[in-house]
């Protein structure tokens, strides 16, 4: 399969659990408290990635300077973008109560639910495919990441569009949608950053990873505690462990 065929394939399979978590999230009804302890190992795998296959894999390949401008600017941005959705009604898109707004309680909140998920979603999409560049196979670690934590964020969100009153086709069709645009992102990270040099690399993977944490802090984590309370912390080092364990085992 050619290169840049993988990486799509690869993104399009991470993001699917978006779509398999949301398919579980409408049409069944999951207690609370399981949700919240899958959204919070989700955000300890999460961490241990951004720890150990991407903050520390910009910093081998372009040192400290890019690493730490590329995780700020990262962060900066998924921070300015989530401030704005949220006042647009996506603050809670994450949430599987009734915090998220319906249309009509906010005009156009349904559209900047789809637009933060998109937000969430595209700086994972675009390291699995820069994953490929380095060692010609794509990272199992960060694969593995983005999907399993892709599976309770989209569970979490639909459980909450149904509380919404979100129709079915609205909420499939969202997450169809970006499960395609991860495969276009990781598609793009390939491509577009072949003949990157390594101090734009090292920035741009520090990128992804401080977009990545800031939306695991901003986002999983409240979700996660509100409803697994003091266990939040043990299942989430749970999830970071397997995450560093798992990274260990690759070549």
């Amino acid at each position: 399969m050619p290169m840049w065929l993988q990486a799509g394939f690869w993104g399009l399979f991470a993001g699917s659990a978006l779509l398999f978590g949301a398919a579980i999230g409408y049409l069944a009804k999951v207690p609370r408290r399981l949700l919240a302890s899958v959204m919070a190992f989700g955000a300890g795998v999460l961490l241990s990635t951004v720890a150990f296959e991407l903050i520390d894999e910009a910093y081998e390949q372009g040192g400290m300077r890019p690493t730490t401008i590329g995780a700020a600017a990262g962060a900066l941005i998924y921070t300015g973008c989530n401030i704005l959705l949220a006042r647009r009604g996506a603050r809670h898109r994450k949430r599987s109560g009734d915090q998220q707004p319906s249309e009509q309680e906010q005009d156009g909140s349904g559209t900047a639910i789809a637009l933060g998920a998109l937000l969430d979603g595209i700086p994972e999409s675009i390291v699995i495919g820069t994953s490929l560049l380095s060692g010609g196979t794509v990272g199992a670690v960060t694969v593995a990441a983005v999907f399993i934590s892709n599976v309770p964020e989209g569970l979490s969100s639909a459980a909450g569009m149904r509380a919404a009153g979100r129709s079915r086709r609205y909420v499939f069709g969202l997450w169809t949608g970006i499960a395609v645009i991860s495969g276009l992102a990781a598609l793009t990270g390939y491509t577009v950053l072949g003949d990157a040099s390594d101090a734009l690399m090292a920035s741009i993977v520090a990128l992804a990873g401080g977009g990545i944490l800031a939306m695991v802090a901003d986002t999983m984590i409240p979700e996660a505690f509100e409803n697994a309370h003091l266990l939040v912390g043990l299942i989430t080092v749970a999830g970071f462990l397997l995450a560093f364990g798992v990274s260990q085992l690759e070549p």
